[in-house]
């Protein structure tokens, strides 16, 4: 529980079907700041204290799971690993799989849980599946239970995008009790059970941020100024550090005259900065791309294979093509129906069936 709507709502309606809820409050690392106004912090000491108001609201018992020192590891130092190297990180992506998911299983097994709950705009099915899956996942040869994740009915708020590193272990023991709503349902819930969050404004910067990401990468990196080169190999500027831009930023590189500029590239070898002013300009295309570190939720299909796949959040779904896969299956190659644009290495990219249905996802190489 992070004191936001969507968690408060999540334990309340669990507690009216008849579960008994813990909360858990997660203290995660955090930057230093002198700027005491964090209220929308999922993480902060500010939120802990209104979470304990909720929670006694609520008549539930809260605990702590100080995890300071795995999230400055896990999710932290990669993060300013993945912008050194020149690539942009998705640190949500990677706290689900390596922070927060874990810590609350663990948890689960400590307090003798039967589930672990979240809210997490997704939908978790349960069927009835008499195919052979992966051996090293589920027994084959007999009917088994496959758990499958879908997208939120709230397709706005989704958040699959950020879960598929889940596995069918982790399924069998996770609900998502907003799912199946729409926010501003969920909000009009929070009022109807007096809940004082109903218009609590939402957080969408990194957690652990406190300044702007581009700050936060000047406080903690070596940067290194260069020229920025436009396509005609013209020196039009001077940028302030390579990892400080990605492909296809438009804001913030400060070239005049006749831009607007996007970047296009970046060359480490150099330290030149590549842009471009022709919004539809070949460069920023892409046919394909290469995935690593790739998880399947369920049954790994049969190559190649048609999916509909998402390279960042709020990227619309496009149609895609698997064509080949690689060792134990941990990396693909993915061809695209029409060339795509600013696909980004460190970002994800997800797949999906028609049906909504969260196949798996992978990073792009």
């Amino acid at each position: 529980m992070s004191a936001g709507v969507d968690s408060t709502v999540a334990a309340a309606l669990l507690q009216k079907q008849g579960y008994e809820v813990v909360g858990v409050f997660m203290h995660f690392w955090q930057e230093e700041s002198l700027d005491k106004a964090r209220e929308n912090k999922c993480c902060s000491l500010e939120s802990y204290q209104e979470l304990k108001k909720i929670c006694q609201q609520l008549e539930i018992k809260l605990v702590v799971a100080n995890v300071e020192k795995e999230f400055k590891k896990e999710i932290v130092d990669y993060f300013l690993r993945e912008y050194k190297n020149g690539r942009t990180p998705n640190p949500c992506v990677a706290c689900n799989k390596e922070i927060k998911f874990k810590v609350l299983l663990k948890k689960m097994l400590e307090l003798k849980a039967d589930y672990v709950a979240t809210g997490h705009y997704a939908r978790i099915k349960k069927i009835q599946d008499t195919r052979n899956l992966p051996r090293t996942r589920i027994e084959a040869s007999k009917k088994q239970k496959i758990y499958k994740l879908f997208e939120a009915k709230d397709k706005e708020k989704d958040q699959t995008y950020f879960l598929y590193n889940l596995n069918q272990k982790q399924l069998a023991k996770i609900l998502f009790p907003i799912g199946e709503y729409q926010k501003s349902q969920v909000r009009k819930m929070a009022k109807k059970f007096k809940l004082a969050v109903h218009d609590k404004k939402e957080s969408q910067d990194i957690c652990f941020i406190n300044s702007s990401v581009a700050n936060f990468l000047t406080k903690y990196l070596k940067l290194r100024k260069g020229k920025i080169i436009n396509q005609a190999r013209k020196i039009v500027g001077e940028h302030q550090g390579l990892p400080l831009y990605t492909l296809g930023q438009r804001k913030g590189i400060n070239i005049g005259g006749d831009g607007p500029y996007y970047v296009a590239g970046k060359d480490f070898a150099k330290n030149r900065l590549l842009v471009t002013n022709q919004k539809e300009a070949e460069i920023l295309f892409k046919k394909e791309m290469e995935l690593e570190d790739v998880n399947w939720i369920g049954e790994i299909p049969k190559f190649p294979t048609k999916i509909l796949a998402r390279t960042r959040y709020r990227n619309p779904l496009f149609s895609a093509i698997i064509k080949s896969y690689g060792m134990r299956h941990r990396t693909c190659k993915i061809v695209f129906n029409q060339a795509q644009k600013n696909i980004t290495p460190g970002q994800s990219a997800v797949f999906y069936a028609k049906n909504g249905e969260l196949l798996g996802g992978g990073v792009i190489k």
